[in-house]
């Protein structure tokens, strides 16, 4: 399947410059019954395009119309049958219009009238057609429309543009290469020669259809949908998109198509970039849709059925009881007790005698001027301390000779008996077995999806190839698998940091 999909996408290239990615996904819209819309300037291939998607497939019509505010339903759904009218019955002659095509080219699209926009939502969306009493089946795979404008808002065309599942930005061309082989090159004709056992039957489409709906969507493609969904949350009215539940269900398809078509049968990484053309509604919130999308796989990687914040926070947790455990979490100093209370011993020296006094511990962490006491528990006026914030006091003796004036003594730094830091010493055994069990397990958990990681690294190389996403695209799912392979190796190398903590 993949290998005849790729060569049917390399004929529908030839003699195209720039377009490879364009075409390879209206082609996977069609492929799965789903609209296509291309947005950009004239002149940019758009009609060529979709002519060249109707040669892919055994058509028995293909229609084309460039739309105007004077167009009228006639042109596009037929004329109305004058033999018919005289019967008193309104009905269309539809052959060769767009309710018997199998694909249809609508140009400038938001230029045609309420009556014929209103139409073909009942087209594309229901597969039918209202001819006066009759009601007809449409056999259209794929309407495919295109202007230089998204519809403007507030003219009731909201509904009708959510119909086009795929919105592709069709850009002039900015490789210098292309741009001159395009200068050098014969005109390009709309009409492609595929080999009959290329070419689309109808019978087939119809399987294929069916088939993509057997094709599951992965966790990692869920979960990138959920991400996506609460970044559009999060931005709100800033940037302005609004994601139907008829969409996402319709995204879904064109995803599990992605993988069907490279025969898979589960959705992964890769198909979740085809987003980038689904969500998007205007020119302005183009670019940050195609950023979120593209953020969501970088950062998302396999699902291992271990949550990276659940780790961490396990390990943080393990870290922090190591350390509360084993080491001093603060400086401990050399004190003593008085009455229940723990202070600093001082001995000051000066005039030919020893004065002793002590100072409070709970002074230390404040800035506020105080009065050490004596062993007996008085306090000591002729003394005046003050605790720096960085652990040191200054000291002050009061000088009655000299008008009761403060003299500045040298200050003092209490002793410190154990650094915070320092490892205990009497710590239970068991307790220390207990850690170093606890280090083992998670350390296991980690190497456990490093082995998971790495496993489904080497089998996702090998499917990572599609022709619906180019390979500069493909890359940000490798990007994102490489940096959660990254992370988690970090996390194995810190548990050797923890058990080098226990000793």
């Amino acid at each position: 399947m993949k290998e005849r999909i790729i060569k049917i996408i390399e004929s529908l290239n030839e003699g195209i410059h720039e377009r490879e990615e364009t075409i390879a996904v209206s082609f996977l819209a069609a492929l799965s019954n789903q609209n296509v819309f291309l947005f950009g300037p004239p002149g940019t291939a758009k009609s060529l395009i979709a002519r060249r998607l109707s040669h892919a497939f055994e058509t028995n019509s293909y229609f084309e119309y460039l739309m105007h505010r004077f167009s009228t339903p006639e042109e596009v759904f037929g004329p109305v049958s004058i033999t018919e009218l005289k019967k008193d019955n309104f009905l269309r002659k539809t052959a060769g219009f767009l309710p018997q095509s199998d694909f249809a080219f609508l140009d400038e699209i938001w230029k045609s009238s309420p009556a014929i926009l209103n139409t073909l939502l009942t087209i594309i969306n229901e597969k039918l057609f209202r001819n006066g009493t009759k009601v007809e089946e449409a056999p259209l795979k794929a309407l495919i429309a295109a202007s230089n404008e998204t519809p403007p808002p507030g003219q009731g065309l909201e509904a009708l543009y959510d119909r086009f599942l795929v919105r592709l930005n069709v850009l002039p061309m900015e490789v210098k290469d292309s741009f001159e082989a395009l200068l050098n090159s014969q005109p390009t004709h709309a009409k492609v020669k595929l080999p009959e056992d290329l070419a689309i039957k109808h019978e087939e489409w119809e399987e294929w259809c069916n088939g993509i709906y057997s094709i599951k969507l992965s966790e990692e493609t869920l979960n990138i949908i959920h991400d996506i969904r609460l970044s559009f949350e999060e931005k709100g009215e800033e940037l302005n998109v609004y994601v139907s539940d008829r969409r996402w269900q319709k995204t879904s398809i064109l995803l599990k198509a992605a993988a069907f078509f490279c025969d898979r049968k589960e959705t992964n990484l890769v198909d979740t970039l085809l987003l980038r053309h689904c969500l998007w509604t205007t020119k302005d919130n183009y670019p940050e849709v195609v950023k979120i999308v593209e953020d969501a796989v970088r950062n998302r990687g396999f699902e291992t059925g271990f949550s990276p914040h659940e780790i961490d926070d396990e390990k943080q947790d393990l870290d922090k009881e190591i350390n509360k455990e084993l080491y001093y979490s603060e400086d401990v100093y050399k004190t003593e007790n008085l009455s229940g209370q723990e202070y600093f011993k001082h001995n000051l020296t000066g005039s030919g005698r020893q004065q002793t006094f002590y100072i409070p511990v709970n002074k230390m962490k404040s800035t506020d001027k105080f009065h050490p006491i004596a062993k007996e528990g008085n306090e000591i006026n002729g003394i005046r301390c003050c605790f720096d914030g960085q652990g040191t006091c200054s000291i002050e003796r009061l000088d009655h000779r000299y008008y009761h004036e403060w003299t500045q003594l040298e200050p003092f730094s209490p002793q410190v008996l154990l650094h915070k830091g320092d490892k205990k010493t009497d710590v239970n055994s068991r307790l220390i077995e207990s850690f170093g069990e606890a280090v083992l397990e998670l350390r296991h958990k980690i190497e456990e999806i490093i082995e998971q990681i790495e496993a489904r690294l080497d089998q996702f190389k090998t499917k990572l190839e599609t022709p619906f996403v180019p390979e500069h695209t493909r890359n940000i799912a490798l990007e994102g698998i490489e940096k959660q392979l990254e992370d988690m190796k970090l996390r194995h190398k810190d548990c050797d940091r923890l058990k080098s903590l226990i000793g």
